[in-house]
Parts: C-alpha cells; sequence; structure tokens
C-alpha cells in the first residue's frame, strides 16, 4: 500500500482557470487540471497541481510542528463544499466488493459532492508528483495547461530541457502523447504520459499557429532552482521564489543573511503557485521573531502555525505579488502585510485558502478531499477573495518596489 506523508502539506493550484485573469495549476505532490500565470502543470508534477493543501488533524500548539497542506480556494464561497469521506468509503467498499476500480468509484462521489477542489490520484500519480517536492523530476521540460473546451495549452517550457531543444514554445497545443489524444483528460493524466523513464523517447502531435507538428523527444532527469537571488544597485536584493519545494525555505533565510547590511529585499512571489507549508513557513520565519502565521480549520477544530524566532525583523521588506501568486505564497503574503512586516506590491493575488485532507483507498490511490478553510494573523479568509497590494502596480512593479524601498531609506 501507498504511505502517504506524515505531514501532508502540499500546496496546488486550482484546475480548467483560463490563462491570464487568473492562471491554473500548481504544484505539489499530485496532479490535476488548470492553467494559469507563472508556472504551470508541468511533466515535473510539482508543476502540475490540481487541488490544493492538506492539513493535519492536530491540536494547536506554537512551535513549526504545526505544519498542514493548504489548497485551492473555493471560489468566492466562505464554506468549501465538500465531499462526504464516510460517502466516498461506502462507494470504494462497493466498487471493491464488485471488483471494480476503487478510483473511478471515489471520483464520481467526488464530482457529484460539488468539492470543487477534491480530487483523486492513481498511486503512480502521488508517488510520481511527491518527487517533486524535491525540485526534480523525470520528463521533457513542459509546463501545460487545460483550457475550458478541454484543450491542452504548452504554459511554457524549461529552458534547456528536451523540449526546448525541438523548439517547443508557450501556446503549442498539444494534441497527443506516443499517439494518444490528450483533449479532454486530466492535467495529471497528460502529466503521467509525459514522464517516464531517463532515455526513453515520446512522441508529442502539437499544433502551432493552425499547422500540425510532430516532435520526438527524448526524456530526462530535469531540476528547477525554486529560489533565485540577485542584487540591484542601492544594496537591494530581490530573492524570487517561485514555489516551495523542499529546502526552499531555508535559501530564503540563507538569502536574508547573506544580503547587504542595512539594504532591503523585494520577495518576489509573482507567480508562485504554492508549495509546502512547511517551506512556507520557514520562508516567513526569516522576516519574523516567531508569532502566528496562519491559523486553519479542519472540520472546525482550530489549528494554528507559528513561525521560527530569530528572523530578521528590522531589514526593509516589499513583497511582489500578482494573480499567479496562490496558496502557501499567499499565506507568506498575509503573514508579512498583517504582522506589519512586508509592503505588498503588484496586483490582487488569486485567492486559494482551502484545505484538503488525502485519505489512502484500498486500491492505494488517494482522495483529496476539502475540509476547512485558513486565515491570515488578522483573521482575514483568503479563499476566493485573494490579498489586495498595499500599491497596486500592474506593470514596472520592480520599479515601484524600489520607490517604497527607497522612501524607507534604501537604495540610491
Amino acid at each position: 500500500m501507498l504511505g502517504l506523508p506524515s505531514i501532508p502539506d502540499f500546496c496546488i493550484r486550482p484546475r480548467d482557470v483560463r490563462r491570464g485573469a487568473v492562471l491554473t495549476l500548481v504544484l505539489l505532490a499530485a496532479v490535476g487540471a488548470g492553467a494559469g500565470t507563472g508556472s504551470g502543470d508541468s511533466d515535473s508534477g510539482a508543476f502540475a497541481g490540481a487541488s490544493g493543501l492538506v492539513a493535519r488533524a492536530e491540536p494547536a500548539a506554537p512551535g513549526p510542528q504545526e505544519q498542514p497542506r493548504l489548497p485551492v480556494p473555493a471560489q468566492a464561497r466562505r464554506e468549501a463544499a465538500t465531499a462526504d469521506r464516510e460517502a466516498v468509503a461506502r462507494a470504494v467498499a462497493e466498487a471493491v466488493a464488485e471488483g471494480k476500480s476503487a478510483k473511478s468509484a471515489a471520483q464520481d462521489v467526488v464530482s457529484r459532492s460539488g468539492d470543487r477542489w477534491g480530487v483523486v490520484y492513481d498511486q503512480g500519480e502521488y508517488e510520481a508528483f511527491a518527487d517533486d517536492l524535491d525540485g526534480r523530476w523525470t520528463g521533457v521540460g513542459l509546463w501545460a495547461g487545460r483550457l475550458r473546451d478541454g484543450r491542452i495549452e504548452v504554459d511554457r517550457v524549461q529552458p534547456g530541457s528536451p523540449a526546448a531543444r525541438a523548439g517547443m514554445r508557450a501556446g503549442d497545443r498539444l494534441l497527443s502523447i506516443d499517439g494518444q489524444g490528450v483533449t479532454g483528460l486530466r492535467v495529471a493524466e497528460v502529466v503521467a504520459l509525459l514522464r517516464g523513464e531517463a532515455g526513453t523517447p515520446v512522441e508529442l502531435k502539437l499544433t502551432r499557429g493552425g499547422a500540425d507538428l510532430t516532435e520526438t523527444v527524448r526524456r530526462e532527469e530535469l531540476r528547477s532552482e525554486s529560489v533565485t537571488v540577485r542584487e540591484l544597485p542601492g544594496g537591494i536584493t530581490v530573492i524570487k521564489v517561485a514555489s516551495f519545494t523542499r529546502g526552499s525555505g531555508d535559501r530564503v533565510r540563507a538569502a536574508v543573511r547573506a544580503a547587504p547590511a542595512g539594504g532591503g529585499v523585494m520577495l518576489d512571489l509573482r507567480g508562485n503557485t504554492g508549495g509546502l507549508v512547511t517551506e512556507a513557513v520557514t520562508a516567513a520565519s526569516a522576516f519574523l521573531d516567531g508569532g502566528l502565521v496562519a491559523t486553519y480549520d479542519v472540520r472546525g477544530a482550530q489549528r494554528a502555525l507559528y513561525a521560527s524566532p530569530g528572523g530578521d525583523t528590522a531589514r526593509p521588506l516589499v513583497a511582489l505579488i500578482d494573480g499567479g501568486t496562490m496558496s502557501a505564497a499567499e499565506l507568506v503574503t498575509g503573514a508579512l502585510q498583517d504582522r506589519g512586516r512586508a509592503v505588498a506590491v503588484g496586483t490582487r493575488t488569486f485567492g486559494k485558502g482551502s484545505v484538503q485532507m488525502p485519505t489512502e483507498l484500498p486500491d492505494g490511490s488517494v482522495a483529496e478531499l476539502t475540509v476547512g478553510t485558513y486565515r491570515t494573523p488578522a483573521g482575514r479568509s483568503l479563499d476566493g477573495t485573494g490579498i489586495t497590494p498595499d500599491l497596486a502596480a500592474a506593470d514596472r512593479v520592480e520599479e515601484r518596489a524600489r520607490t517604497v524601498l527607497g522612501g524607507i531609506g534604501v537604495g540610491p
């Protein structure tokens, strides 16, 4: 049987949302379907997300041991629709007794429940995408999203990957993989087809500008760097967090410690679709000296997440956000904003704040069902509403952020 993580704290990106206004997909140990701004579902799986995060059902207590997994928002609803776990269990038991698929039975119940972010993964999907939390996977380097009409579009291509060398581009429409049509498939299913053993070939049929193309590429072991750091004039450090994969929180803390004394920081969370909540809390801890990061509920029972003590509370800080900032990235932004630690610059975030818990099924597949929502330290629910920036900026965001830092004595 598949062993579920002891702390299922992944974040996922919503499904079937069109790129532009809002995005789709996110990173996590499982996959769903979606399309969005920033990063999308990739054959990495880490960016092929779907439903949401998960939270441990344990008593609240100060300390980093409380590390839930926050999922995708339930749109503008205050209470997320949830699939009843007992109903899922009954349907699965009946299916198994009749020799039918437990996964299919669970998916039917979830689909009928109205739990928009509930999703069921087979054992292979769940295990494969767990690898992505380390920022590594085997595939061709495509991030793909599902459009509302069911077509699959390439969201972006990883530089230097097999897909990039073959000339594939963002905006290409994927038609088939090794002869199997992909239109109408969940992104999780598309990702599963793209993945495989390193060195094995995969034939991709796509269309671009009305012309059909066929490319055969070989899968490779790929890696993504979730945290990158660069310096701007005036002692300003830009820390870009693409996603909260394993180890990203410590890398943020290291970057803050290495930043020039007296210099300001831009924490760039634009296009960050989420990740491990444990890593998000660690990243927030780089700028806080303990205290509350977020609260969340699991079927009415309240829980809390706390920052570790010892963070840099004096360095001027601006958080860059946009419509692609989701889930765990919103958790970080909300905490820094509510605690008066950062000025948020950019555009309104996505608004993903429901909590989901995984349930292992008899055949090894996993059902993730919505069980609650999370809130910022000030009690704000971000589910379906997102975070409003302190300074709205749709373009020249870094320039605006430098102005903010300059106003508090940082920069030229």
